[in-house]
């Protein structure tokens, strides 16, 4: 799990817990749409941090015999759920406070003093000083949650966040940025309508502003439903790729490469596959030394009374082209995977396959012709 996205989840997540219980407090007690909106967002906000925690434990889990590379992919589908789920239900349940706050609005009802620990308090003004504890705790976590995202730019040499947090691989820090930057957006929409509402006396603005509050909620949830959904449809991890078009480019003794897929798993684990064709003139010469080499190795170790068996002779030189031809790939295939896992860490499980060698089966001429 990353360290980064865990502090920032188990922050946002006690902070949005103890804002809800204030929130929903002051909303019973004084009747602001607003108000009620807002704790319902920050109970959306404290649940979807539980569903994000629960993601990042599933995606430490070790590869087994039902997931052969392991669960990294269920983080994306614990903050699908939350995406869709919980923030869904929150803008619908706060649109529909809102259309029957709306609906109330000219019952000729005034707002009663809310009593808490014998003291009476004006409700629209204890919303507001409720709201600016909220903005208070919550814009710790915010704070949290932005170093956390300005450390994961630099460490992909980014320069613009707006960008960045739209091509992040790691959903999970975008969420809870993104929530956090949205909480404290919800909660400067309720203090404007609570404002308003205190000072022209309509209580208009507070079911208005819960009402885009609600909208506001929805809007996340589409966001983050849809950037989660790019990880859990097999999506190519196109750095990784052009990075090993780049590493094949520079081996001597690779002509082309082919057939060349890959699939995100999580942001630190990506699989490669490829096809590769070797070059003619770079594995072809010095072939037969390295043949008979082996030959020799493998004759050494035969009985004396069987070496000059020529069935003996010819399985041991068959044997040795094939030794050595296994040898001479594989020690190209370990060059390639560990200069790519070098320009490309993430790049975690890597399957290339050698398909042949380029060029016709013509020798070239001898020096004479």
């Amino acid at each position: 799990m990353s360290q980064g996205s865990r502090k920032a989840v188990v922050t946002a997540m006690v902070a949005n817990g103890a804002v809800t219980i204030i929130k929903f407090i002051t909303a019973l007690a004084g009747g602001s749409p607003s108000m009620m909106n807002e704790a319902v967002h920050s109970l959306m906000d404290t649940l979807n941090q539980g569903f994000l925690y629960r993601g990042l434990s599933e995606a430490e889990r070790p590869a087994d015999q039902t997931y052969a590379f392991g669960h990294m992919q269920k983080k994306y589908l614990w903050n699908l759920w939350s995406a869709i789920g919980l923030f869904s239900i929150g803008a619908g349940l706060g649109l529909a406070h809102a259309w029957h706050a709306w609906h109330d609005l000219g019952n000729g009802q005034e707002p009663a003093l809310v009593e808490i620990f014998g003291i009476f308090f004006d409700p629209l003004g204890l919303g507001l000083v409720v709201l600016g504890i909220a903005f208070v705790i919550e814009g710790y976590s915010f704070l949290i949650a932005s170093k956390e995202f300005l450390a994961a730019m630099r460490r992909d040499n980014a320069g613009n966040p707006f960008r960045y947090l739209l091509r992040s691989n790691d959903p999970t820090l975008v969420a809870v940025v993104l929530e956090d930057s949205v909480a404290m957006l919800g909660l400067s929409l309720a203090m404007a309508g609570i404002g308003l509402t205190a000072v022209t006396g309509d209580a208009a603005w507070d079911v208005i502003f819960s009402a885009l509050i609600a909208l506001m909620l929805g809007g996340v949830a589409f966001y983050l439903g849809s950037l989660n959904m790019r990880f859990l449809a097999d999506m190519r991890d196109r750095e990784a790729e052009a990075a090993f078009v780049k590493v094949t480019a520079e081996h001597p003794e690779v002509e082309r490469y082919h057939d060349l897929r890959s699939i995100i798993l999580d942001e630190n684990n990506t699989v490669l596959v490829a096809e590769i064709e070797l070059r003619e003139e770079a594995i072809v010469p010095g072939l037969r030394g390295q043949i008979e080499r082996e030959a020799q190795a493998l004759l050494d170790e035969v009985p004396r009374r069987r070496r000059d068996s020529a069935e003996v002779r010819d399985y041991l030189e068959t044997r040795a082209a094939v030794q050595s031809t296994l040898k001479r790939t594989e020690r190209i295939i370990d060059e390639l995977e560990a200069r790519l896992r070098e320009v490309a860490p993430r790049v975690t499980h890597i399957t290339i396959e050698v398909e042949g060698i380029a060029g016709g089966a013509v020798p070239p001429p001898a020096k004479s012709e």
